[in-house]
């Protein structure tokens, strides 16, 4: 089974449509929904066990949207930006969450908040929205990597047999999907300087022209 891209037709290029009522952005929405869910179960009850579940789903959300929108032809517009906002919004409410909850350290959250803030400030200089970029192999990979280290944190603070174990191929996961966080934040951000400039140099152009 195909992990990148899983559910794309052989010679088959599929194509953004102007679509909102769509499968796959109901998935996403879904798992936006998740974030408070999570939060409530971890600071509100303290049920890890549950979280764990929620967590689940919401990673598993996150490869069958592609899997429906590549395999039945629903890609849109909205959801190439929906989907990748909503991984943000996930890993770093998540992260937060297991913060408060003496999880994890501050510093977990700021590896993982600074590369964001970094390019959604590059992203509003050159084209005052969203690049509206490709999401990278090394991007779909990072976030794999967080979505199933995370619960695997949280399961190993279960009083169950092996949390240690859980707990340290958690923070190899963890490690690993941080390392891929920064190398894809660099990359994005090469690719937004590199499709912004001239956007911002025509905009720079117009506005003098109507001076």
């Amino acid at each position: 089974m195909r992990i990148f891209g899983a559910g794309a037709r052989p010679g088959h290029e599929p194509v953004d449509r102007d679509l909102v009522l769509t499968v796959p952005n109901a998935l996403t929405v879904l798992r936006f929904m998740g974030v408070p869910l999570f939060m409530w179960l971890v600071l509100g009850e303290k049920e890890y066990g549950w979280a764990v579940v929620v967590l689940a789903i919401m990673g598993s959300t996150d490869w069958v949207d592609g899997y429906v929108a590549r395999r039945f032809e629903q890609t849109s517009r909205l959801g190439r930006i929906l989907d990748p906002a909503a991984d943000r919004l996930a890993l770093l409410a998540v992260a937060l969450t297991l913060v408060l909850a003496d999880v994890v350290q501050w510093w977990y959250l700021a590896a993982l908040l600074v590369p964001d803030v970094v390019l959604g400030t590059a992203s509003l200089f050159y084209f005052r929205s969203h690049p509206d970029l490709p999401v990278s192999r090394i991007g779909k990979l990072r976030t794999a990597l967080l979505l199933a280290g995370t619960p695997l944190l949280v399961l190993s603070k279960l009083a169950l047999p092996g949390a240690e174990a859980n707990a340290a191929v958690a923070w190899v996961l963890l490690g690993l999907g941080l390392i891929g966080h920064w190398i894809a934040a660099v990359n994005y951000f090469r690719a937004i300087v590199r499709k912004g400039r001239p956007v911002r140099e025509e905009r720079l152009d117009e506005r003098e022209a109507g001076l």
